[in-house]
């Protein structure tokens, strides 16, 4: 394969973009299954023996990725021996590999097994699963800059005191907002027990347990105990509520018991996805609602469907945003 000298290509082409991002997806990967990445999100300058300590891997291994890693543009060598720090644009160039680890990593054996799924979805179903802390890694990465920042500068701005996230995971989102406001309480609800572990945990860390409770529940025993919602100024949910939405009882049922649960003025806002987008978001779009019907047997709505879901649950006005990352929206439903 030929490749334009640099001295006739100063501009750089859409294919030298994708072979980049490509080649990118690959090497962050591979430092999240080191454990590298866990370092290289926080920012900071760090050496080649903590990391060593950091990943319980030996350093001359490190050294080898890390060579790698500063070949590619991802770190630069700080002067000090051994001493490393993120590039610059090392967010920027995350986010773009996001969806590539997303596509084809976290959805691996849906791809590889795409027969199976095809001929026998629910009997492929059991036996074909995604790695869920490749779906994870993958999803943070396009999150942060996709989909997350568009429900924490709504909530911010609203000046919500109580906040209830739906779903929580970890608790990372609701954190950062509780970090902001020492006024502010919430509560992180998700199925998970591994991820109500982990709110917990990085709740203290973060000095905020006080002001946090963390319940292990799914999102639906809302239409029995409105108690997670109960008072709150804004319930969030990112990604989460299109397991719900197919079921329409169940999930009029949910969206009627947060207005309820909500406090007068109180908004939801929730991020999630809309069937086959179409224009420039068409092509991310038309693969994750491919993958969303036909592996995980979640149809999602067409955005005219998700706004009438929330207005027929009662909620007095109800927007639609879209967000950066294709085929995403941003519903905000006034109470």
């Amino acid at each position: 394969m030929s490749r334009p000298s640099a001295l006739n290509s100063p501009l750089e082409s859409p294919l030298d973009r994708a072979a980049d991002i490509a080649a990118t997806a690959a090497l962050l990967q591979i430092g999240a299954e080191l454990g590298v990445d866990q370092m290289l999100d926080v920012g900071a300058v760090f050496g080649i023996n903590e990391l060593a300590r950091h990943t319980d891997l030996p350093a001359p291994g490190l050294k080898e990725y890390l060579t790698a890693l500063v070949a590619a543009g991802l770190v630069v060598e700080t002067g000090a021996a051994g001493q490393y720090r993120p590039a610059d644009d090392y967010a920027d160039r995350r986010y773009e590999a996001g969806y590539v680890s997303w596509s084809v990593g976290a959805n691996y054996p849906f791809i590889e097994n795409a027969r199976s799924f095809l001929s026998d979805r629910d009997g492929a179903g059991r036996v074909h699963h995604r790695d869920g802390r490749r779906v994870a890694v993958s999803s943070r990465w396009v999150g942060e800059r996709g989909f997350y920042q568009g429900v924490y500068e709504h909530v911010r701005a609203s000046g919500a005191r109580r906040i209830t996230d739906l779903g929580a995971g970890a608790g990372r989102l609701l954190i950062k907002l509780l970090l902001e406001d020492p006024a502010r309480t919430g509560v992180a609800l998700d199925i998970s027990g591994a991820a109500c572990a982990a709110a917990k945990e990085a709740a203290v860390q973060a000095g905020v347990e006080d002001r946090l409770e963390v319940t292990e529940r799914p999102i639906e025993s809302l239409m029995d105990d409105l108690s997670p919602v109960d008072g709150a100024d804004a319930v969030q949910a990112c990604f989460v509520m299109h397991d719900v939405v197919e079921d329409d009882t169940v999930f009029r049922k949910v969206l009627a018991g947060c207005r309820e649960g909500l406090a007068p003025g109180g908004c939801m806002a929730v991020v999630d996805a809309v069937s086959y987008a179409p224009g420039t978001e068409r092509k991310f779009s038309a693969l994750f609602t491919y993958l969303h019907a036909n592996f995980m047997d979640i149809r999602l709505p067409a955005e005219r469907e998700w706004l009438q879901k929330f207005e027929a649950a009662g909620f007095s006005s109800v927007t639609s945003v879209p967000q950066p990352m294709p085929g995403s929206r941003l519903f905000i439903a006034a109470k």
